[in-house]
């Protein structure tokens, strides 16, 4: 069987995305939330915590959680705190010039 279709990597399929300004634009846009969602994530796994063992500690929901996660919710910074506190971790925020 003849397959008509080249498979391509994610990374192959950005490359070829980010050269579209609009879709480079907002695909930069959406990286602090993608830091953030991505960080959030790697410390939770690292202290073995599920979604809803974090909520727990929290005192929240663990669908609270999960909208971090996705980058579908937005925490304020006394959350972030509260969420670093939880995961025995530094928060560390910056702005920084482009």
């Amino acid at each position: 069987m003849n397959n008509k279709f080249r498979l391509y990597t994610f990374e192959e399929d950005l490359e070829k995305r980010l050269k579209n300004p609009k879709f480079k634009k907002e695909w930069e846009k959406s990286e602090p939330d993608y830091l953030l969602a991505d960080s959030l994530i790697r410390a939770r796994i690292a202290k073995s915590f599920s979604q809803r063992t974090l909520a727990k500690k929290l005192k929240t929901s663990q669908a609270a959680v999960s909208r971090i996660e996705t980058m579908s919710g937005n925490p304020s910074l006394s959350s972030l705190k509260r969420i670093a506190e939880a995961l025995n971790s530094k928060l560390t925020l910056k702005i920084e010039p482009i």
